[in-house]
């Protein structure tokens, strides 16, 4: 894929894949230009939530970005916390994260699902002002739902190894399975 296309897919919303009552509803910051280019969630090659998610034991198997759809058999959904595109999640302001978090909430008000998985500390703190939260389990809930700061899963974020995140993954698969 050229540069140009993946310039022009700033623009492009990205579709979620949800259905109401799902286990574990996943949401990423925001998406990168890959996934707006091809329309899938964590597009990028060297994005580990496939693997992560195969590994922690929420898939039987490691699926392709392009086969997210199959995720709503295993009660699980994606969506991100803010829509626009951007090439690095540095490039959006205090202010969408804001308004990201407080259309989320809504939208996980309507889905109702068991827990929202927020993927990356960073954005859940900025996204619901809780600068103080860590990796786990969070006290709040939102819209209904339990909530979880995981890991952000993107290549950039080097302190966490595919096997560490499986890890933290799994704490919550478990936790979800048990709810």
């Amino acid at each position: 894929m050229s540069q140009a296309d993946l310039e022009a897919a700033r623009d492009r919303l990205v579709p979620d894949v949800v259905t109401s009552g799902l286990r574990v509803l996943f949401c990423g910051i925001n998406p990168g230009l890959m996934t707006a280019a091809t329309g899938h969630h964590f597009a990028r090659p060297g994005n580990r939530f496939w693997p992560v998610l195969h590994l922690s034991g929420f898939t039987p198997r490691q699926l392709k970005p392009s086969e997210q759809q199959e995720l709503l058999s295993y009660g699980l959904g994606i969506t991100n916390v803010v829509a626009r595109a951007t090439a690095r999640a540095d490039e959006l302001s205090a202010e969408e994260y804001r308004e990201g978090g407080r259309l989320l909430e809504e939208r996980v008000g309507e889905l109702r699902p068991r827990w929202l998985a927020v993927v990356g500390v960073t954005a859940y703190r900025s996204a619901f002002g809780e600068p103080k939260a860590q990796i786990g389990p969070q006290e709040r809930t939102i819209g209904g739902a339990r909530v979880w700061a995981l890991p952000n899963p993107s290549g950039l974020n080097a302190h966490w190894t595919a096997a560490t995140m499986a890890e933290e993954y799994a704490r919550l698969r478990e936790a979800a399975t048990d709810a």
